[in-house]
């Protein structure tokens, strides 16, 4: 027979799977900033097909049309990501310890972070290797992928309104627009502008689920909601003319909708807790296990900003 008296390691499982899935998206980048295709319902591979924009023609009278083949095309998101976390809790301590309880949770809470810092980190690196490295990556002509050409590779107001301008070019609409920089670029901003701190009401929204714990919400300059992270790709990244050595790639996208969106994510294991009695070695284990993907949605709507990693002016 099963009872809570007999069952504690059962029951903290539970506890710390729960706390680990209702914390999991507080001070980490929201799931707004990528599209959450998470449904699919088996397999590794979701394929998405596209379809690209017709081409009218001129009609005269008496005249057929000409037809013409429909541009299509397919997106793939791949689950290739698993993380997972592990302990154990012995039953010396149990017996010894006067804190298991703050302890357990403590661990929860640093796996939390653990996780949360992994997903991010590897969300900003899909939105870099979405783009084609020492290229240009143009849209209608306008560069997608800008390395800085200044002095100690910093980043400067003209790449802010040369990324604006990418933008519109490629007919990305002017709301939901988001810069995530490094602090490096905030610091070199703060040097530059001299500007009200006042958030938007959609920088607001952008903070509202605790996504302020690690970043901040610098300014809107130039249509850009600029918001800090220290989780972005670091190394060294070119566009085509310039490479940067030590640099940070800076990321520009629309986070307008979901069919703005560059970057797709899906989950095809939420963080799960699990625990077993190991009696040979009289103590609890308890694992905890995820596995998710990121695949590239568009790129027109997603821009990179490469720059130094250190230096501010």
């Amino acid at each position: 027979m099963q009872t809570t008296s007999n069952s504690t390691a059962v029951i903290e499982a539970q506890v710390y799977s729960n706390f680990i899935s209702t914390n999991l998206n507080d001070g980490m980048l929201p799931g707004i900033f990528y599209r959450d295709v998470s449904d699919f319902g088996s397999g590794t591979t979701l394929n998405i097909p596209t379809v690209g924009a017709r081409t009218i023609q001129d009609v005269n009278e008496n005249e057929e049309l000409v037809a013409t083949a429909i541009d299509s095309n397919t997106l793939t998101l791949t689950i290739t990501n698993q993380v997972g976390d592990a302990f154990y809790v012995t039953d010396d301590l149990r017996e010894d310890g006067y804190a298991v309880g703050p302890l357990l949770a403590e661990s929860a809470l640093q796996q939390t972070i653990a996780i949360q810092e992994d997903h991010e980190t590897k969300f900003l690196a899909a939105c870099n290797n979405a783009q084609t490295d020492a290229a240009a990556n143009n849209v209608n002509g306008f560069a997608h992928r800008i390395a800085s050409a200044e002095t100690n590779d910093i980043a400067t107001l003209q790449h802010f309104i040369d990324m604006k301008l990418a933008f519109d070019k490629a007919n990305v609409p002017y709301g939901g627009r988001v810069a995530i920089v490094d602090p490096v670029v905030g610091a070199t901003l703060d040097g530059l502008v001299s500007i009200g701190r006042d958030v938007t009401e959609f920088g607001k929204q952008i903070m509202e689920n605790g996504f302020d714990r690690d970043h901040s919400f610098l300014m809107n300059l130039y249509g850009w909601n600029i918001i800090t992270s220290n989780r972005l790709a670091k190394g060294s990244f070119g566009d085509g003319t310039e490479t940067v050595a030590g640099g940070v790639a800076n990321v520009f996208m629309s986070v307008l909708s979901d069919n703005h969106k560059p970057i797709m994510h899906a989950w095809r294991r939420m963080p799960k807790t699990e625990t077993w009695r190991n009696s040979k070695r009289r103590r609890d284990e308890f694992t905890t296990t995820s596995r998710f993907g990121y695949g590239t949605g568009r790129t027109d709507t997603l821009g990179i900003l490469i720059t130094s990693a250190t230096a501010t002016a």
